[in-house]
């Protein structure tokens, strides 16, 4: 990270939520690799009330096709057309940057998929992972934090098992550009 981006990055803005497997893999043919409820339920507890951000693709494979309920939902779409009740759609990054300055940043949640995940990701400084110990057939990935020297892990769970499949959430933050 150079020094630019370091002096006009906004501090604390904006989180990443993501279910990722050993591979950082995050679904295949526009679904989930795996379904956990205890994931499910975390992914609720850390979403509800507050704003979330995801792309058309991701929209589609929710029940209906129908935004989050008790959740501003903001899609990303390219398509000038595409419009989704209950829901505000955007139609590049800076114009959803300029619709979440009307947010606090702790509120918003980049939910995915894979292509809005990194375009966002640069500006994102918590990311909250659900790290699932099993590799998938898979087609779309999250970046591999642990690869990045610019993220480090804050606080990890104990190791959780659904079925026969170890998970654990583990919160990484993005490291000060004076920690670089």
């Amino acid at each position: 990270m150079d020094v630019f981006t370091c002096m006009h990055r906004k501090e604390g803005f904006m989180n990443i939520i993501v279910a990722v497997d050993s591979n950082w893999a995050i679904g295949c043919r526009n679904q989930l690799l795996v379904r956990i409820p205890n994931d499910h339920k975390h992914f609720r507890e850390e979403t509800t009330g507050k704003v979330v951000v995801l792309g058309r693709k991701t929209l589609e494979t929710f029940p209906q096709g129908l935004p989050l309920k008790n959740r501003t939902n903001i899609i990303l779409s390219s398509n000038p057309r595409y419009q989704v009740k209950d829901a505000l759609v955007v139609h590049s990054v800076p114009e959803l940057m300029e619709e979440l300055r009307q947010y606090e940043d702790e509120d918003i949640y980049i939910i995915g998929g894979e292509s809005v995940y990194r375009q966002l990701l640069p500006y994102c400084n918590v990311a909250h992972v659900t790290k699932i110990d099993h590799a998938y057939q898979a087609d779309t990935y999250f970046p591999n934090l642990d690869k990045d020297e610019g993220w480090r892990i804050t606080a990890e769970s104990d190791e959780l098992t659904y079925f026969d499949i170890p998970y654990s959430f583990v919160r990484y933050e993005r490291k000060k550009c004076l920690d670089i």
